[in-house]
């Protein structure tokens, strides 16, 4: 049950406050002084204090009440605190509220008012609660992973990629060939990199080919190696990156570039282990891991004839789909911290673009934002405008927009009061913001 605690010497304004706040199933404790609030603070768990402004009879200057919020506001910071104020302290009271305090309310209080007051402020603690919950946690499983395996230096916060870089890790033992979505930028060789250091092969060579990089007639003699004239300008023997790989891991992206001619002689190896250099009658046998990777929909080539369905799924045995950025909120300022040079910062403008902006082009396009705004800033401290990064609000809306509350609303699992603080906003704010967008409240 939360408690609130009650600093008044006015035993009536305490009677009455346990009275009304016992209609809601809150639990009311008493401390007649400033002193005998201190000590309860420091004894037992508190969700919400409120407090009165003026404890002494011979002044109305409300001095005491200032000395008291400042010593609860050292002691516990988050704990949300409310003032109970005469008129005559309003001044003092609008003060404290600039220093952090929760709220305050003129005497006689509306009651309908303070409750509502004192439930949104126990919504939000309870919401920080959680959050610092589930931070411990995801920092705890971070631990264990980065403990356990080798991540190849990934960068990330996002407890989405964290699942994404956890589940390559599982499949990473497993002797079968990974599939790896999701769209450009978003860090998919990285993630083939985890598998292959984590795999039994990873004292092998990890060798990489961009099927979309080279035209469709020289991919089939880059994967598998050429004689001597088996197509123009062929003047000697070349070695495939299948003979490159054996012994460790082939990183093919962009797969969905693969010739049809590719495709069938891909499968075949895939099957048997075996392949002939272009121009070549030879047989040999490899042993290779193969990991994919494609921005396409493979299931749509499928369907219109573009990319076989066997070959689908003899890749597909294990599927790794990487989030775009903008599905991995958190992971946007770990990764431009990364990309920051020595001695260089972010400004809190700056900070908030980052987290706004829609990242079209993902990881790479954030590297690239902070590369060229390092170029061209010599300032220790890059700002919003050093970024330069298009306005993704309408003009003269400085509300925060649907990719911004639809991340918010993702990192706080739905909590509308744990989003509407991580945007700046209460919560009716948010609501007219989502209703406003469209965005549906679940």
């Amino acid at each position: 049950m939360p408690t609130i605690l009650v600093i008044d010497d006015s035993p009536a304004v305490a009677t009455a406050l346990e009275v009304l706040f016992s209609l809601r199933d809150l639990r009311t404790v008493i401390a007649s002084s400033p002193q005998v609030g201190l000590a309860m603070l420091a004894r037992e768990p508190v969700d919400v204090v409120i407090q009165d402004m003026n404890f002494r009879a011979d002044t109305t200057s409300g001095e005491e009440g200032v000395a008291l919020f400042r010593a609860i506001r050292a002691r516990l910071p988050e704990l949300p605190v409310i003032l109970l104020t005469a008129w005559t302290h309003l001044a003092s009271a609008v003060e404290l509220v600039k220093a952090g305090a929760a709220d305050y309310l003129a005497k006689p209080w509306d009651d309908t008012k303070l409750l509502t007051t004192v439930e949104t402020l126990l919504e939000l603690s309870e919401a920080r609660r959680e959050l610092a919950r589930r931070r411990a946690d995801e920092t705890r499983r971070r631990t264990e992973l980065e403990q356990a395996y080798d991540l190849r230096g990934a960068v990330f916060a996002d407890p989405a990629m964290e699942r994404v870089i956890a589940l390559a890790c599982q499949v990473a033992r497993a002797d079968v060939p990974v599939l790896i979505t999701g769209p450009n930028g978003a860090g998919k060789e990285k993630i083939a990199e985890i598998v292959q250091a984590n795999s039994s092969v990873r004292g092998g060579p990890f060798v990489t080919l961009n099927c979309g990089a080279l035209p469709s007639e020289l991919i089939e003699a880059e994967l598998f190696g050429a004689e001597i004239g088996a197509y123009t300008g062929a003047s000697r023997a070349r070695e495939g990156k299948f003979e490159s790989a054996d012994g460790g891991t082939l990183f093919l992206d962009e797969i969905g570039n693969l010739s049809p001619g590719g495709q069938m002689k891909l499968l075949r190896v895939l099957e048997t282990g075996k392949f002939e250099r272009l121009g070549s009658n030879r047989e040999q046998q490899v042993a290779v891991r193969v990991i994919s990777a494609t921005n396409a929909d493979l299931r749509a080539m499928i369907r219109n004839g573009t990319f076989r369905e066997d070959l689908y799924y003899r890749l597909n045995t294990i599927e790794v789909r990487v989030p775009p950025l903008a599905e991995r909120v958190d992971d946007i300022l770990a990764l431009a911290a990364h990309f920051l040079a020595p001695g260089k910062r972010l400004a809190r403008d700056a900070r908030e673009a980052l987290r706004r902006h829609a990242w079209p082009g993902n990881v790479r396009e954030l590297k690239n934002a902070l590369q060229r705004a390092q170029l061209l800033s010599s300032a220790a401290e890059l700002t919003a405008a050093d970024l330069a990064l298009p306005t993704v609000a309408p003009a003269g809306d400085d509300e925060p927009d649907r990719t911004a509350i639809e991340a918010a609303l993702a990192r706080s699992s739905g909590v509308i009061a744990q989003a509407a603080a991580s945007l700046g906003l209460s919560r009716q704010a948010l609501y007219r913001r989502m209703d406003k967008l469209g965005i549906p409240r679940e």
